[in-house]
């Protein structure tokens, strides 16, 4: 037990390792065991620690702890008596962290390649990059109906190959699969100003991009955790004021975005409250088709966007 926040827990192979790479893990409400259990494949000179950022749940918790027990890796569970958020939480798991650099994997991905784990550390050793991300796939998702309009949406802006990714590369910087050197993460924390979910990651890379090249790789994951449409809206309203934060402190590379643009347009449009409803009801709606769907949705984001620009 340290500090009456957290609760920590060490499996057998913790106290005597030197790890190269950090693997870093929060979960709150998605099931991180499958993942888990893929890294459990790959022993290599890596470390992984979980943070439960106070999902309320002891039976979770209890196998989590029990998967850590027998990971071969050496593994340390962090479990936080209330939630800190996505931010404070990840800068509270790099304060467990004894890797030189920090591998940030969201609890629903599952690795793409069997040597996933060694490719990043092959990529450590041999260049040691500032920041690197790997990328993220739909490979290993099921289809399913109430899913599809974020597989749709997903395929589309944030599958993307190393290249495209390259073209704008702070602006595709997740913490789904994310490396990170520790010097670079000493100098660049994650703001705690985010609330809520959504662009804590993006503006961190903004920060970074200023000082240190951000490379993009092919090593993706596979996004488990996809949602159905009404809780990609509630994200999209949760995510404004961490937009409106984004564009207050990098207006000049915010307005290369096309979400911006397309908010600055809307924020012209007449009676905005009116219709934005609107847009929402026929995202939701799933016997509409799904590229209208999808145009509905991404016009919704940004009719909420408007209210930030």
């Amino acid at each position: 037990m340290t500090a009456q926040t957290e609760t920590l827990f060490d499996n057998a192979a913790w106290p005597q390792a030197a790890p190269r790479l950090s693997v870093l893990i929060p979960f709150k409400g998605d099931d991180p065991l499958p993942l888990l259990a893929a890294l459990a494949l790959e022993p290599c000179a890596a470390e992984i620690v979980i943070l439960d950022d106070g999902s309320d749940d002891p039976a979770l918790a209890a196998e989590v702890e029990a998967t850590t027990r027998l990971l071969p890796l050496p593994a340390r569970f962090v479990r936080l008596a209330r939630n800190e958020g996505r931010s404070k939480g990840r800068n509270r798991l790099v304060s467990h962290a004894r890797g030189d650099a920090f591998l940030f994997l969201d609890s629903d991905m599952l690795p793409d390649d069997p040597r996933f784990l060694r490719r990043w550390l092959e990529l450590v050793e041999t260049s040691d990059p500032p920041v690197a991300f790997g990328g993220f796939s739909l490979k290993q998702v099921e289809p399913r109906p109430e899913q599809a309009l974020h597989r749709a949406m997903a395929a589309h802006s944030d599958c993307l190959d190393a290249a495209t990714r390259a073209l704008h590369p702070e602006k595709h910087v997740f913490t789904s699969n994310l490396l990170v050197r520790r010097d670079v993460f000493d100098a660049e924390a994650f703001d705690e100003g985010f609330a809520g979910w959504g662009w804590e990651d993006v503006e961190w890379g903004m920060r970074v991009a200023r000082r240190w090249p951000i490379l993009h790789i092919e090593n993706p994951a596979t996004h488990l955790g996809l949602d159905n449409a009404r809780t990609m809206a509630a994200k999209y309203e949760q995510s404004a004021a961490n937009f409106a934060r984004v564009v207050a402190a990098h207006p000049a590379v915010v307005a290369a975005y096309p979400s911006y643009r397309v908010a600055k347009a809307l924020k012209r449009a007449p009676l905005r409250r009116l219709w934005r409803p609107i847009l929402k009801q026929y995202a939701l709606a799933e016997a509409a088709p799904l590229a209208s769907r999808a145009l509905a949705m991404r016009l919704y984001r940004a009719a909420l966007y408007a209210e930030a620009v």
